[in-house]
């Protein structure tokens, strides 16, 4: 039934060439005046062969048009599907989150995101994939499944980030193969460096890495962080913007292992009213024309009484008028507000006070 259908949509689609082109043909061929040398005949001529030209790039630009938008849907899909809207609340947080492509006419990128409810508290995944594009799409679909899984079965935030790192080194190994086919049995394939050595499918042809930043709030607003390679969120509390955590970050994940003794970064606690900013280095990084990087600091501390929508798109907005219209790297910002009630005896419980974190750029 399917060929069936994409067979009548081909024969529709040649239809109207056909017939533009049958009746140009039969015009010449069987019209007399088409054979005539008068001004009057050469008119008549140049008429009809304009006006079937006319009509195949009317209907070539309607087909372009309608493949356009299937294109487009199917991208929304995708998008969806990867990165999937996220609920507006969750266990007592306001959630908002948007990334922009720098690859034009792409609706998805390299950069990655998700939140996801636990019974451990809300876990966040914010990363980027190297370069930017569509050529990280199967890497973001890698991370970002595996993390799905992980954040509700895994107890630690360690454990979380161990699985990741075995997924994207999954992934790696399967494009090497693709890429890289091991030889027949008993082959050794020679090269330039390593004669009569047999290529290793195993060994990635390409460098690849992700940063990846795990973010867990707990239903006290405590909050615990491991950070690979990836920007430090920022907080949003008072009239201030701080960057939260403190530890310098691990290496992006897929450069190196990860160490032995992975230690999750406490960074006291995300209190009612207060917003967490994550994003990915498309924002800081992106220059105007004079070279000048975006002041996202300032930008947060000029929006900081926002709702996470509204804030987000003050921050894009001012993005969009430093970079003109087009910035040069993939962004993704994810906030998150806490509208949880503040419990009464908060001031006086032991540890309630907030360690100050380090002031941002």
């Amino acid at each position: 039934m399917v060929r069936i259908k994409a067979g009548i949509r081909r024969a529709r689609s040649l239809g109207l060439p056909t017939m533009w082109g049958a009746m140009a043909i039969t015009y010449k061929l069987a019209c007399p005046l088409s054979q005539q040398n008068g001004l009057g005949a050469r008119i008549v001529t140049s008429a009809v062969f304009f006006a079937v030209g006319t009509g195949l790039v009317v209907h070539v630009r309607r087909a372009l048009l309608r493949e356009l938008r299937d294109v487009r849907r199917v991208a929304g899909v995708a998008q969806s599907a990867l990165l999937r809207p996220l609920p507006a609340r969750l266990d007592g947080l306001n959630v908002a989150a948007a990334q922009l492509s720098a690859e034009p006419g792409a609706a998805i990128g390299g950069d990655l995101y998700d939140v996801v409810g636990t019974e451990y508290g809300v876990r966040v995944v914010m990363g980027d994939v190297r370069g930017h594009g569509l050529g990280g799409l199967d890497t973001v679909a890698a991370v970002l499944g595996s993390f799905r899984e992980a954040a509700h079965d895994e107890p630690e935030l360690a454990a979380v980030m161990r699985r990741l790192e075995r997924a994207l080194a999954r992934r790696l190994r399967e494009r090497a193969r693709a890429e890289r086919p091991a030889p027949a049995a008993g082959a050794a394939v020679e090269g330039p460096d390593t004669p009569d050595t047999p290529v290793t499918p195993d060994v990635p042809v390409t460098e690849e890495f992700v940063t990846l930043l795990l973010l867990e709030i707990r239903q006290d607003g405590a909050v615990r962080l491991l950070n690979c390679g990836h920007p430090s969120p920022y907080l949003l509390s008072g009239e201030s913007v701080t960057a939260l955590a403190r530890a310098d970050p691990l290496p992006p994940l897929g450069l190196f292992p990860l160490p032995a003794d992975l230690v999750v970064e406490g960074c006291g606690r995300l209190l009612p009213g207060e917003t967490l900013f994550l994003h990915t280095d498309g924002a800081e990084d992106a220059r105007d024309t004079h070279g000048r990087f975006f002041p996202l600091p300032e930008v947060l501390a000029g929006a900081i009484e926002e709702q996470p929508q509204a804030l987000l798109g003050a921050v894009f907005t001012a993005l969009l008028r430093h970079t003109g219209g087009s910035p040069a790297d993939d962004v993704a910002l994810l906030v998150l507000r806490n509208d949880r009630q503040r419990p009464l005896s908060s001031a006086a419980r032991p540890g309630s006070q907030r360690p100050q974190p380090a002031s941002g750029k």
